[in-house]
């Protein structure tokens, strides 16, 4: 009886999901400015014309990645917690939200946090994340006019002031120390809000 010979594996190929999270984490390795279509091959074990096959170029690699983390916060925005109720139970939420979305989605929001303008890409990603920015500004506002926040702080300054907290969670977090972004969400909470209510 003759003995089966082991079949021959065959190397996994790429789809469009593995080619964008691979492309991902080298761009927020070298930056995008820095990583060549020769590095994206190299990182994905293919040949660069592969590549094309999946996508048209580096650039739209790079709106995909962007949207993966502006789709996020558009959702969130648009969500009847953060619209509806009074403001400082919406700001609470959506800080919450965003906290979450940082951690679902970290090499998408680092990239994004790292995005300077320098293609028509980066601009529209940017002007996304200014549009999110006015949205917080507007609920900080009305939580100061209920009355429920400091109303001599400034609603640009404290905006920038927290979602650059938030933001900063994607410089040290590492999901294998054990926190999770509830856990996150909960002492960044707990630190702003108590200093911010009234």
């Amino acid at each position: 009886m003759a003995i089966p010979t082991p079949t021959r594996q065959r190397r996994r190929g790429h789809d469009p999901e593995s080619v964008l999270s691979i492309a991902v984490g080298v761009f927020n390795e070298r930056g995008y400015d820095g990583t060549s279509m020769e590095d994206l091959a190299r990182a994905l074990g293919v040949t660069k014309s592969a590549i094309y096959y999946h996508v048209p170029g580096k650039e739209q690699l790079l709106g995909r990645a962007l949207d993966r983390a502006l789709d996020g916060l558009s959702e969130m925005v648009a969500d009847e917690r953060a619209t509806s109720g009074p403001a400082i139970e919406r700001l609470e939420w959506v800080v919450r939200q965003s906290v979450r979305i940082l951690v679902d989605r970290l090499p998408y929001v680092t990239l994004l946090l790292r995005v300077r303008g320098n293609s028509r890409t980066e601009q529209v990603a940017l002007e996304r994340r200014r549009e999110f920015d006015a949205f917080i500004s507007r609920l900080v506002k009305e939580a100061a006019a209920e009355g429920s926040i400091r109303p001599d702080l400034d609603p640009a300054l404290v905006t920038r002031l927290l979602f650059g907290t938030v933001n900063s969670i994607a410089d040290w977090y590492q999901p294998s120390r054990g926190a999770s972004s509830d856990d996150v969400a909960d002492a960044l909470l707990t630190m702003a809000f108590t200093g911010l209510r009234v």
